[in-house]
């Protein structure tokens, strides 16, 4: 367990895959909330101190990139770090989400051990850009 428990927002809007992700980092230790659109995600950043963001590209609505986009420039989510969810491995999709601001990018399904270093990666204090 952590003394200093980080605060995830997972943006997902496929139930199995976000409460198995949720499930997953809260064994971690980590404290989760699970939104399934870009509105609910933004709204979070009003009420929460939110360390992390993972976001699928995939979601219905305001797609995963325009999110990421209103991210960087949102005064209270600017310097969080996104960690995007897809299913598409493909290397323009990838760039694309580091293009709109992502600071890393795991494809779907994942391995729990290469989500849980990505994630130790992005908290470490190295990590702040």
């Amino acid at each position: 367990m952590r003394k200093n428990k980080h605060f995830i927002l997972v943006v997902e809007d496929d139930p199995l895959l976000a409460d198995i992700t949720a499930f997953r980092l809260e064994l971690l230790g980590f404290e989760v909330q699970i939104v399934e659109n870009s509105d609910a995600a933004l709204t979070q950043f009003e009420e929460k101190q939110i360390d992390l963001v993972i976001v699928d590209l995939e979601l219905a609505g305001m797609k995963g990139l325009d999110l990421i986009h209103q991210l960087q420039v949102h005064e209270k989510s600017y310097q969080t770090p996104v960690l995007v969810f897809s299913t598409d491995p493909s290397l323009d999709v990838v760039q694309k989400a580091f293009k709109a601001g992502a600071k890393d990018y795991l494809v779907t399904p994942y391995d729990p051990a290469v989500l849980e270093h990505k994630i130790e990666l992005l908290l470490s204090p190295q990590a702040v850009s």
